[in-house]
């Protein structure tokens, strides 16, 4: 795993929170600019994903694979699933689904971190 872009994808997961939280707190839906803002998180975390998974070909491989690859399943599938369904909830509460996706995506990656360095050869 990527120590710099797992730190940024993390970075920009809780200030995305933050920001969807306040907003949840101002009684704002989340507009055509967290929608994006989410987009762009989203494609934060498709390269990490995909750096991960051509890490898997390197010759190391976590030693528990199964319970990798779920979490980075889980971890690409967050973000555009909390988008859905905030889009479908167009009130405040939209905002916190988005809020709480965002302060979700942290732990995946530690979690991630963290299976992946414990590794068979």
């Amino acid at each position: 795993m990527n120590g710099a872009l797992s730190t940024a994808t993390i970075v920009a997961a809780l200030v995305l929170a933050v920001w969807y939280l306040v907003r949840t707190a101002l009684d704002r839906a989340p507009n055509r600019v967290d929608l994006i803002a989410a987009g762009v998180l989203t494609a934060l975390v498709a390269v990490l994903v995909v750096v991960a998974v051509a890490g898997l070909f390197d010759g190391e491989r976590p030693a528990d694979t199964a319970t990798f690859a779920g979490y980075l399943i889980t971890t690409i599938g967050l973000v555009p699933t909390a988008a859905i369904l905030a889009k479908m909830e167009p009130t405040r509460w939209g905002s916190l689904i988005l809020g709480i996706g965002c302060l979700i995506l942290p732990v995946l990656v530690l979690r991630l971190q963290q299976i992946a360095s414990v590794t068979v050869a």
